[in-house]
């Protein structure tokens, strides 16, 4: 059975019923069906071999027909795409940037079920450009590489002289996640999800694997764990900021570390725009262009004015698009990811015909600082939201602690939330208040929000879907309710979500 599904027809049925009169038409085959015209694109996700300094391992792909990882669209093309899962157990995938119909958003809840292995579905929305991603919101599937580039292309990309080059960032354990969560303390079972049969991210479980360590253990102060794998930096009151949940066995940049890095072949004086992509699961990084220097001119995939540097921070589920023109002379140029408060690194390397490639070691020479807003601070939307003002606003505490390890929105863990209710049409505006000694990048669901202030001071900030509430400090954001859902509001360390960090945005109207 095919269902034809489009955002007119979705936004209708709401409004003659609401969502549960959605509930019936949606077998497991198909969430929702092609429009008339066009063949759909296809991604399967299955189980491959990654080798990862030497060793094989066993993770999850989101591949194309012809072994391509992710997908590129070009300008005006649909959303139009047969999903199948070979995975071996339940999956679902979600389009992180993308803004479609609550329905084939990619998560899992009572109005939404699994993709079963061996069924297919296919999806049917136009998207919105830019630089995003896909990655399982199931279980801990994303933390076993279940994830993947998105890009769509704008006219403008097509008439630019330059080459696109896209790295997918990652963090990488050989231990099961399932393991990772639990040495961390996390609470028995490790998903503190799926309170009131809303959303259910899945078990966790995904086999026995080895190796990888922990950073728990160790003195606490204030509540908080600071073992030897525990990086501090920055003091407030006395109390220490917490780094690095996990010491991961690697970090890859596109499936590869330092070892072996990818090397692409660029021309001499020529441009390329970097396509920046944190899909890892706890991991922010600083990344830097080393000798050259480079223009931030997208945030989240929406263009923002050019901001020059060459060392931008990004954290879990950030896009950064930058700019940068190679010297006429050539050479080799490290593209080099700097893990947050530590030494490891991954990354690409651009090298000119001819050009030496040396070996980079996967550490540096001393620890990176943590992330903050430096780079926030100058981002200003080339299409700001339009003036106008809020009609609801609300503040959120990000609330928890290493020990115990759990995490929550103003003391409360998913599955005892209080969601945000919001109404078709209005302008919301949240404040994010960080009440824990970690940073915790915030995600929103079916929409982009503009960042309107920076710890209570107004700014005319960039449009994005990701933004990082450092430790002890605010960021106030802005969205248009355009979007009828139920949608996720989560801190995107998956493993902050897993054990509750998250709520929901809810439309009056749906259940």
């Amino acid at each position: 059975m095919t269902l034809a599904l489009s955002r007119r027809r979705l936004l209708s049925t709401v409004v003659a019923g609401g969502c549960a009169a959605l509930l019936p038409a949606f077998p497991r085959s198909a969430l929702a069906a092609g429009s008339a015209a066009g063949e759909p694109m296809r991604l399967t996700v299955d189980r491959r071999t990654l080798e990862v300094n030497g060793k094989a391992a066993s993770v999850f792909g989101i591949r194309q027909p012809d072994g391509t990882h992710g997908l590129t669209l070009d300008p005006g093309q649909r959303f139009l795409l047969d999903l199948a899962n070979r995975a071996g157990e339940d999956a679902v995938i979600h389009w992180h940037g993308q803004t479609p119909p609550y329905v084939q958003d990619g998560v899992i809840d009572r109005n939404r079920p699994a993709i079963r292995s061996g069924e297919s579905v296919r999806y049917d929305f136009t998207p919105r450009s830019g630089t995003h991603w896909m990655h399982s919101h199931h279980g801990m599937q994303e933390q076993l590489l279940m994830a993947a580039p998105l890009v769509v292309r704008r006219a403008d990309d097509l008439r630019a002289d330059e080459q696109e080059v896209t790295i997918l960032l990652h963090d990488f354990t050989f231990r099961d996640p399932a393991e990772l969560l639990a040495a961390l303390g996390a609470p028995a079972g490790g998903m503190a999800h799926g309170g009131h049969g809303q959303m259910d991210h899945g078990s966790i479980g995904h086999g026995s694997m080895d190796h990888g360590a922990m950073n728990h253990g160790g003195m606490s102060q204030g509540g908080m764990s600071h073992g030897p794998g525990h990086d501090m930096a920055g003091m407030s009151g006395g109390m220490a900021m917490d780094l690095n949940d996990v010491e991961y066995d690697a970090y890859l940049a596109n499936d590869r570390t330092l070892a072996d890095p990818e090397v692409v072949r660029v021309e001499r004086g020529g441009r390329v725009r970097l396509r920046v992509i944190n899909g890892a699961t706890s991991t922010a990084f600083h990344l830097d262009l080393g000798r050259l220097s480079g223009q931030v001119i997208a945030a989240d995939g929406n263009p923002v004015q050019p901001v020059t540097g060459s060392r931008f921070g990004m954290s879990m589920g950030q896009r950064l698009d930058i700019r940068l023109t190679l010297p006429a002379e050539g050479g080799a140029f490290p593209i080099l990811a700097l893990r947050e408060g530590a030494v490891q690194r991954t990354g690409i390397i651009l090298a000119t015909p001819g050009a030496a490639v040396e070996k980079i070691a996967a550490t540096g020479p001393a620890a990176t600082d943590p992330l903050d807003l430096s780079l926030e601070r100058q981002l200003v939307a080339r299409t700001p939201l339009p003036a106008r003002p809020a009609d609801l606003t609300q503040r959120i505490q990000l609330t928890g602690s290493m020990m115990p390890y759990v995490w929550s929105l103003d003391g409360l863990t998913f599955g005892t939330h209080r969601p945000l209710m919001v109404r078709q049409g209005q302008r919301v505006e949240l404040t994010f208040e960080n009440a824990s000694m970690m940073a915790h990048p915030m995600h929103l669901h079916g929409h982009h929000f503009q960042v309107v202030a920076i710890d209570g001071r107004p700014v005319v900030g960039a449009v994005r879907d990701t933004v990082l509430v450092p430790m002890m400090g605010s960021v106030t954001v802005a969205f248009d309710a355009d979007n009828p859902g139920r949608w996720p509001l989560h801190c995107h360390n998956l493993l902050h979500m897993a054990t509750g960090m998250m709520t929901e945005v809810v439309y009056e109207g749906f259940v």
